[in-house]
């Protein structure tokens, strides 16, 4: 596999991922000529990489922020060289209707707050891109996509993977059967860190659920995107809980077992207890794999031919810059990034839970679209 440049790369993903995009009607007009202007709901880890991605970012830029803690406004305001009236608390959030000045909000919350934050940036008329997983629900993510439809706004998912170059050759080579029809993917995320009681991840009312909810999104969105298809039914079971002082409300760890129309079985685990960041398909000519796979990278890859070698991205920019471009072109996003992916794995990740909970396997109907 021969490896390509940066540009090459960027090219290639631009029309990959914007060329298939149609008009869209919407009721957020953008002037022409500039960057898409971005507001970060809830400002914690991952919103720093994301800020730290939009400084570098051609399409799109930082320009406000929402956050319940003052201390937090004060520095993000000095760092990222804020305006003062681009800058909102929970309570004031939807005066951002009258901002001319903020085009999209995304929303980097507890995944029980999505909801709230996609449906008030909906009602303010601004484009929203939302963290995975979409919510915590499916009746939850069906809401949002309803009131984003409503509002003539766009609903993104915080999908990076999607434009990051190893993932997307896992994607072409699964999908384009360059090693014939695939039969296995074992596709596994986990990291032992979470020590603190304090935590929002331990806390179902706020998460959801565990390292499904957090982790394991990534591990069925490379079996759906490898395969190119939805799986039918799933089996899953529950690690031991090695901590309880710790995974009181959440699972510690979880396995399961996807089987899809073809006959291919994704089988996955995502674990608060070890390291784990693999990604391998079997297919009937090969294999292909990546190890690390679904992280921040750096990532490695190898086929039955040989090794994978692609350029290094910065995976947050790239992903909200092509996001931008679609929005500022005014076309519809690619069903791969919309808010319809986000809840095609959402009724994954709930069946998952039921075939945990049950011991039993457990269907998963098509989504009506």
């Amino acid at each position: 596999m021969r490896a390509i440049s940066r540009k090459q790369f960027l090219s290639n993903i631009s029309i990959y991922a914007v060329g298939a995009a149609v008009p869209f009607i919407t009721k957020a007009k953008i002037p022409p000529a500039r960057k898409l202007n971005i507001a970060l709901v809830g400002l914690g880890r991952y919103a720093n990489i994301l800020a730290d991605g939009l400084l570098v970012a051609q399409h799109c830029r930082l320009a406000g922020i929402v956050t319940g803690t003052p201390e937090k406004a004060k520095d993000w305001k000095k760092r990222f060289n804020l305006d003062d009236k681009n800058i909102y608390n929970y309570q004031n959030f939807d005066q951002i209707a009258s901002n001319k000045d903020i085009d999209l909000v995304y929303v980097v919350t507890p995944n029980a707050l999505h909801k709230e934050y996609v449906l008030r940036a909906a009602k303010a008329g601004k484009h929203v891109i939302v963290e995975k997983p979409i919510g915590i629900s499916v009746e939850e993510a069906r809401d949002m996509i309803t009131a984003c439809e409503k509002a003539g706004v766009q609903l993104a998912m915080g999908y990076r993977l999607h434009y990051e170059p190893y993932n997307m050759e896992m994607k072409r080579m699964g999908q384009e059967r360059i090693f014939g029809k695939v039969k296995l993917v074992e596709a596994s995320l986990g990291y032992k860190a979470i020590s603190n009681p304090g935590e929002w991840r331990l806390h179902k009312a706020l998460s959801g659920g565990g390292p499904l909810m957090n982790l394991g999104v990534y591990c069925v969105q490379a079996g759906r995107y490898i395969t190119g298809e939805e799986p039918i039914s799933v089996t899953a079971q529950y690690g031991p809980v090695t901590y309880p002082d710790i995974f009181k409300e959440v699972e510690e760890s979880i396995t399961w077992q996807l089987q899809f129309p073809s006959g291919a079985i994704c089988t996955s685990s995502s674990s608060y207890n070890c390291g784990i960041d693999r990604l391998y398909a079997a297919a009937d000519e090969g294999f292909f794999e990546l190890s690390p796979a679904i992280s921040y990278g750096p990532f490695q890859g190898r086929t039955s031919n040989g090794p994978l070698k692609f350029p290094e991205t910065n995976q947050q920019a790239v992903q909200m810059d092509e996001i931008a471009k679609v929005i500022l072109a005014g076309k519809r996003l690619p069903d791969h990034i919309s808010g319809l992916e986000g809840l095609l794995d959402m009724k994954v990740l709930m069946a998952i839970y039921q075939a945990a909970d049950s011991g039993k396997k457990i269907a998963i109907t098509p989504e009506k679209q």
